[in-house]
């Protein structure tokens, strides 16, 4: 997926990195429409979803879904997250998350965007951030309606 924007350019996304808890899902519970969000991007991209998987219930959650499921130890988690976005290629990958544990990614991506859900937001996440949005939902849709993205970050 390519975004063109006006005063920086083509952005070329070949990978969508997603934290669990607290992006999403809350309390571990997988937000309502999310599944069928990802299953329909992961046609257009490569979709992950990183997490430490605090509440136990990512495998659960996200069973049947086309995404590649990462757990990570629970120690040095914005480290390990890092790490693995410099596997898949920070400069062709959108990552999206809310906790402090996510802003080093968020910073490090072609675009970080950072959610704002019932758990917070993460000040240092926020301004790791390229755009802030109130649902994960938002996140899908800026690959269903290119120009929303393209309002928000062009110069």
């Amino acid at each position: 997926m390519i975004f063109d924007i006006p005063g920086t350019g083509k952005i070329t996304i070949e990978n969508v990195l997603l934290d669990y808890n607290g992006t999403l899902a809350v309390d571990g519970r997988l937000l309502k429409g999310v599944k069928e969000k990802i299953n329909a991007l992961s046609n257009t991209v490569s979709v992950h979803v990183i997490t430490a998987d605090t509440f136990g219930s990512v495998e659960n959650a996200l069973e049947g879904t086309s995404c590649r499921v990462v757990v990570i130890p629970g120690q040095h988690q914005d480290r390990a997250k890092l790490d693995y976005l410099q596997q898949l290629g920070p400069e062709k990958t959108l990552c999206a998350g809310n906790g402090v544990n996510d802003r080093l990614m968020l910073k490090a991506a072609a675009l970080g965007i950072a959610v704002l859900r019932e758990e917070g937001t993460a000040v240092c996440a926020l301004t790791a951030a390229d755009i802030l949005v109130s649902h994960i939902l938002d996140v899908f849709a800026y690959f269903e309606n290119p120009d929303r993205l393209v309002a928000c970050l062009r110069n």
